[in-house]
Formats: C-alpha cells, sequence, structure tokens
C-alpha cells in the first residue's frame, strides 16, 4: 500500500514538473516572440523615420538647388537684358556716330575708320549673341540644339576654337525648364574650356536613343588630375543640375589628352511608358 502511495506521490510530482517546464517553456517561448515582434516593429519604424529624413533632407536640396537655379537664371536674364538695352545701344550709337563721321573725314582716313566700323559692328553682333545665351526665355524659344550651334558660332566668330556639333538620332521633346539646365551644364563646361583647356578644338555629339539623350563633349587641351583638383563652383553646379533632371553626370580629364563630359538625360515620355 505504502508503495503504491509512494508510487502515486512521485506520478503527481513529475506531474507537476512537467507542466511547470511546459509552463516555463511557454513563457519562455512568449517572451522570446514579444521580443522578437518588438525588434521588428522598432526596426521597422526606425528605417522608416530614417527613410522620411532622407526623403525629407533630399527634397529640401532639390528645393534649395531649384531655388539657387532660379535665382542664377534670373541673374542672367537681368545681365542679359542689360547687355541688350544698355550696352547694345551704347555700340548701336557709336556705329551710327562713325556712319556719320565717314562722311566728314578725308579719304584717307577711310579705312583706319572702317576697322573701328567693322570691331564695334562685331562687337555689338557679339554682345547680342551673348545677351541670348543668357536670357532663359530666349533659350526656351530657340531650343536647345539651336542654342548650343550658337553658342558655337559664337566661339567659332571670335576665333577662340573651332568647333564640331554632331547629331545622331531622332530627336524627342525636351521640357523647357530641363533644356535650359542641359545648355547651362554645357555651357559652363564650355566657359572651363575656353578660360583654362588652351584647346583649339571642341568637339559635341547629341546622340538620340527612344529611351534618352546622350550628350558626349571634348577637348584637346591641356586637361588636369581629376584625383588632386578640387570640386570647384562650377563642377558641383553641373552636378547638381544634372542630378535635379535625373541625369546621369561624368566628367573624365587626362593631362596633355583633355577633358570629356558625358551627360545622359532620360527621355521624359518614355519614363511613363
Amino acid at each position: 500500500m505504502y508503495t503504491c502511495l509512494t508510487i502515486g506521490l512521485l506520478t503527481m510530482l513529475a506531474r507537476e514538473e512537467l507542466l511547470l517546464i511546459v509552463y516555463f517553456i511557454v513563457v519562455i517561448l512568449l517572451l522570446t516572440t514579444f521580443g522578437i515582434v518588438f525588434f521588428i516593429t522598432f526596426q521597422r519604424r526606425k528605417n522608416n523615420l530614417l527613410k522620411e529624413k532622407y526623403e525629407a533632407e533630399k527634397r529640401f536640396e532639390e528645393e534649395l538647388t531649384q531655388s539657387k537655379l532660379e535665382i542664377q537664371e534670373q541673374t542672367l536674364k537681368n545681365v542679359g537684358w542689360e547687355l541688350h538695352d544698355n550696352i547694345g545701344q551704347l555700340l548701336s550709337v557709336a556705329n551710327m556716330q562713325l556712319n556719320i563721321l565717314s562722311r566728314s573725314i578725308e579719304e584717307s582716313s577711310q579705312r583706319s575708320l572702317g576697322e573701328i566700323k567693322e570691331i564695334v559692328a562685331n562687337s555689338l553682333l557679339e554682345v547680342r549673341s551673348l545677351s541670348k545665351s543668357l536670357n532663359n526665355e530666349v533659350i526656351n524659344y530657340s531650343g536647345l540644339e539651336t542654342s548650343v550651334k550658337n553658342e558655337l558660332a559664337r566661339f567659332e566668330r571670335l576665333n577662340i576654337i573651332t568647333p564640331k556639333f554632331i547629331i545622331n538620332g531622332e530627336s524627342f521633346e525636351i521640357p523647357q525648364k530641363d533644356a535650359i539646365i542641359l545648355f547651362r551644364i554645357l555651357q559652363e563646361f564650355f566657359s572651363n574650356v575656353i578660360k583654362h583647356s588652351k584647346a583649339d578644338k571642341l568637339e559635341v555629339n547629341f546622340e538620340y536613343t527612344p529611351s534618352q539623350l546622350n550628350i558626349f563633349v571634348s577637348d584637346n587641351g591641356l586637361g588636369f588630375d581629376t584625383l588632386n583638383i578640387e570640386k570647384s563652383s562650377g563642377l558641383l553646379n553641373m552636378e547638381s543640375r544634372a542630378t535635379l533632371i535625373k541625369s546621369t553626370f561624368s566628367l573624365k580629364s587626362v593631362e596633355s589628352e583633355g577633358t570629356s563630359l558625358s551627360l545622359s538625360y532620360p527621355n521624359p515620355s518614355h519614363l511613363y511608358e
């Protein structure tokens, strides 16, 4: 009898121990599950906050860049107006005065006066051409290709550099604001070529594909070491402008061989197909 009771007690104790072990296992599983769920929820919330912060910073940078570009465009437009209306008007008056003067001077002085008239006339032409390249309304009206052609023609007239412009593929419509930004990027590159490269040749290639416009520009100038040169405001401007219109931008240079720019602008209509 005592043996049976002992066995019964041992059985009950074993069952209670088993239940206790099961209870602890269940509690541990619940705590572990809660911990995992809490960690995942926390991590998702953290990632969402980081994503929101990144997007907010990106929007702020884009808005800041856009504001800077708008200010620059307005400044360039004002300078263009001043060149056209004031400097252009003064040169026009000077040309008129020279025409009047030519009627009253001796024939021996006519040649010298003619040279002066030619210089004034050329200066007037360049001032008007420059004022057009600075005014975004003119660029909107002319379009990207014509604006680039006019800029290269201006360099050729001034005997600064020998340009070459090649267009391949079927062109597509580029929104006005994007065309202005593309032109300003190229204009910045042209300016650096004229100022620093000592090149005598400049080649511009427009290659249209159904999905994008690839722009390649190269000179045969001095070049520079891209690893040891600090990024100037001009280079940063080109990069930020390209980012604003979702374009890829690359600048390569080799000392004594020249510098090249590569720009890929996505076809806006192709993006939504």
